[in-house]
């Protein structure tokens, strides 16, 4: 069983950066791939980023790619989603989710978090 807690949400300008994080409870936790999605008001979750377990392979999709950044400690059980550059488009709730098997956007998610707003104004 893991146990996933996102923060670090929040509202920023246009332009700016917010940091999420997601914190893992459970040992196995640095075996799972783990992946941000989000979901917009009126519209369906969408992966932004994915990360194997190790860190070695990791997936963005086109709409983040060049302004955000996934990474993971799994040290301190905690992966990372850096977002620079901001845009209003990415205004949404932001979940991780951790799953057993990494295939970049088609990775199968086992564990959610229960989200963290961002919200970017123009």
């Amino acid at each position: 069983q893991v146990h996933l807690v996102e923060s670090g949400g929040g509202l920023v300008q246009a332009g700016g950066s917010l940091r999420l994080s997601c914190a893992a409870s459970g040992r196995t936790f640095r075996s799972y791939a783990v992946g941000w999605f989000r979901q917009a008001p009126g519209k369906e979750r969408d992966v932004v980023s994915v990360i194997s377990w190790n860190g070695f392979s990791s997936y963005y999709a086109d709409s983040v790619k060049g302004r955000f950044t996934i990474s993971r400690d799994n040290a301190k059980n905690t992966v990372y989603l850096q977002m620079n550059s901001l845009k209003p488009e990415d205004t949404a709730v932001y979940y991780c989710a951790a799953g057993t098997i990494y295939s970049g956007r088609n990775s199968i998610m086992n564990y959610w978090g229960q989200g963290t707003q961002v919200t970017v104004s123009s």
